[in-house]
């Protein structure tokens, strides 16, 4: 199973192209529907996958995590993601997938997996309003192969976020207004989870934003607003303090959206904040390399505001410098 993940050099190399690389995996037959789902995971979020260790009960953890299990000296939450997703099978979890986001690493028991395919992001889509539904909003992501077998993409942030029982109302704590920010800002993330994160976020702040979820939405409607402006007799700048983008979404992601953003002399002045799990300095430097202006991982509110804060301020610093 190691050389699944071989080429490391060559796929670090994807970011920016717009293209990414998912491991594929199955979580067993659902006998409620007699199917086999297949199931997909960014690869940049895949440290290992190994069969399953000897996993140690844990007490007061919800119902999907099995307990912990101890990698190289660190103990290890798992999460048995057929009972997390609602799948009912007898099949065994022997395949245990080890990932990395946020700063995190937890286990992810499955069926087995299949291999890694590399995709454009175009090739993946906003998945329909009855699906969403069906999956309490967990996929982020379509892509249909090959005899109509469809995968979908996991949103891992809220796996993350509704197994780890983080403190809600102390990540929030302390964040104070910014007074009469009249601009916008507009950020793109396909994770119901971050996107509510965010909303929280620039709502304690007090200003005011626009939000999409993946990187081709929030560029036309940077557009529409930039063509508004342009209407009224103002620049795009006037009406947007800063972008905010995931790296990860379909049909565009963070990194094209940032270059498309950075080429395009109607934006010119207004930063981009890369918002991510990626959190390796490799990944920061690829942000910084299509012309990011400052990264921030994600589940970090506090974090956010201080550097939306201090962009804001720096914003109105060099407005009140030009007219003077």
């Amino acid at each position: 199973m190691s050389d699944l993940f071989s080429n490391v050099e060559a796929r670090t190399r994807l970011a920016g192209t717009n293209k990414l690389e998912i491991l594929l995996f199955s979580l067993g037959v659902d006998h409620r529907t007699g199917r086999k789902e297949t199931f997909g995971i960014n690869v940049f979020k895949v440290r290992e996958v190994m069969r399953t260790p000897e996993i140690t009960s844990a007490p007061e953890m919800p119902d999907c995590v099995e307990g912990m299990v101890s990698l190289r000296g660190v103990l290890v939450p798992v999460v048995d993601l057929a009972k997390y997703v609602g799948i009912v099978s007898e099949t065994p979890r022997s395949i245990m997938i080890v990932t990395e986001y946020n700063g995190h690493t937890q286990g992810f028991l499955v069926e087995a997996v299949d291999t890694i395919l590399r995709l454009d992001w175009a090739q993946m889509r906003v998945p329909p309003e009855m699906l969403t539904a069906k999956m309490g909003g967990l996929v982020t992501a379509v892509t249909e192969l090959a005899g109509n077998r469809l995968v979908m993409m996991l949103d891992v942030e809220k796996v993350l976020s509704e197994t780890a029982r983080y403190d809600e109302e102390f990540m929030f704590k302390g964040i104070e207004p910014i007074e009469e920010e009249e601009r916008m800002v507009v950020f793109a993330d396909d994770s119901s989870v971050a996107r509510k994160q965010i909303e929280r976020t620039l709502e304690t702040l007090g200003v005011p934003f626009q939000s999409a979820i993946n990187g081709r939405m929030a560029w036309q409607e940077l557009q529409k607003i930039a063509n508004h402006a342009q209407s009224t007799g103002r620049e795009a700048k006037d009406l947007i303090s800063l972008v905010l983008t995931d790296v990860e979404m379909p049909e565009m992601d963070g990194y094209i959206l940032t270059k498309t953003i950075k080429s395009d002399q109607r934006f010119n002045g207004i930063p981009v904040i890369m918002h991510s799990s990626l959190s390796g300095m490799s990944n920061q430097q690829l942000g910084k390399s299509v012309g990011v202006d400052d990264y921030v991982p994600k589940f970090e509110p506090q974090r956010l505001a201080a550097t939306l804060r201090r962009l804001i301020h720096q914003r109105r610093s060099e407005n009140e410098s030009g007219q003077e």
